[in-house]
């Protein structure tokens, strides 16, 4: 078992989802820590770093969402389909750290609503395609060991040949790929970064090599990955940094390998400072240049942000990579700045990436 799991020193499971599959499975992966049924009104103690818990919950919001994107910035218009909270790598620049208020690890195992609630929104329009995802509040394969979660979710969308999902994560498992019918509909996705950062901002993750590994490997079975540079961090010598990176993508991945790559520089909301400086204290890349967004959150001032941007855009165009690359949440400036072009000139950003997806453009 990964370290990072070994963390979890007990599960919690309501009432109500205590005998689903998924509970099921958990309880047997996992039947050496204490198993705790709670009703809904019961208080549970808040996990921590050292401590953590895993929430077996019945949830009842909405499974499919949109991004929470914002009218200011270019939305990639990815829809997310929300299987859990939070996530036990605990990178230090991670979103989460600031949106929830503990390290409780929640899994929705009231699968059967998920089901009914996706066939609702997919089977009606086959003709209307989606592209869909799990890796927004949660890592989408941290906890498939224990939950085999991606590998119910791809085994219920081969129903579905007008959704493509997309598995985005910073860890190894290639265990769900044996339950894929269509590779073609299935976009494996690894969050990469400088191995400067890797080594002082994502100890837990795995190695940047072995998730190179595993994408090649996805390439070999016949599916195209995905890849994202997000957040990328400006620290003393990062031209270095990225370049290293680069140079190890193309020594497994072929451009022809890769759907699309996402470019987006670190931005957080103020509330996130407070925590990184208190819990990660080695980290100093907070102490750079930010403003306040339109959006509220804080970006890397703009002249730091084009210079990193261009560096990088121009490093993976040299390597063979154009209309796969696109930013996540900026402006039609930087866009034109950069790339040359804006999305509207693409036809929009979620028609551009739908057409990626599912591989119409090639």
């Amino acid at each position: 078992m990964a370290e990072y799991l070994k963390k979890i020193k007990r599960v919690l499971v309501d009432r109500a989802v205590e005998h689903t599959p998924l509970a099921r499975r958990v309880r047997q992966r996992l039947s050496h820590l204490p198993w705790q049924v709670v009703d809904k009104q019961q208080d549970i103690a808040p996990s921590t770093d050292s401590n953590q818990v895993l929430y077996l919950k019945e949830y009842k919001g909405k499974f499919l969402r949109f991004c929470p994107g914002t009218r200011y910035y270019r939305c990639c218009g990815y829809r997310i389909i929300h299987i859990g909270e939070n996530c036990p790598l605990n990178c230090t620049y991670c979103i989460l750290r600031a949106y929830f208020q503990d390290k409780t690890l929640k899994v929705w195992a009231n699968q059967n609503d998920l089901w009914n609630e996706l066939d609702q929104a997919f089977g009606p329009n086959p003709d209307h395609l989606f592209r869909v995802g799990t890796g927004e509040f949660t890592d989408s394969l941290v906890l498939e060991p224990i939950t085999g979660y991606s590998r119910d979710l791809v085994q219920f969308l081969a129903a579905y040949p007008n959704v493509c999902l997309e598995l985005k994560t910073k860890i190894v498992d290639l265990s769900w790929v044996e339950s894929v019918k269509r590779t073609d509909r299935v976009l494996p996705a690894w969050s990469l970064n400088s191995p400067d950062v890797y080594k002082k901002e994502e100890i837990e993750s795995a190695p940047l090599e072995e998730r190179l590994k595993a994408a090649r490997e996805c390439a070999r079975l016949g599916f195209r990955v995905c890849l994202h540079f997000d957040p990328i961090i400006h620290y003393p010598g990062w031209e270095k940094g990225y370049t290293q990176i680069i140079e190890m993508i193309f020594d497994y991945l072929e451009p022809e390998n890769i759907a699309y790559f996402s470019l987006g520089s670190f931005r957080c909301m103020p509330d996130l400072f407070k925590i990184i400086a208190r819990e990660s204290p080695h980290s100093t890349f907070i102490y750079n240049e930010f403003i306040t967004g339109l959006d509220g959150k804080q970006r890397l001032l703009l002249p730091l942000r084009l210079k990193q941007f261009l560096f990088i855009a121009r490093k993976l165009k040299q390597k063979g990579l154009n209309k796969q690359l696109y930013f996540c949440m900026e402006s039609d400036q930087v866009w034109k700045k950069v790339m040359g072009y804006t999305p509207g000139e693409l036809g929009g950003l979620n028609n551009h990436l739908l057409k990626l997806a599912f591989g119409v453009l090639v």
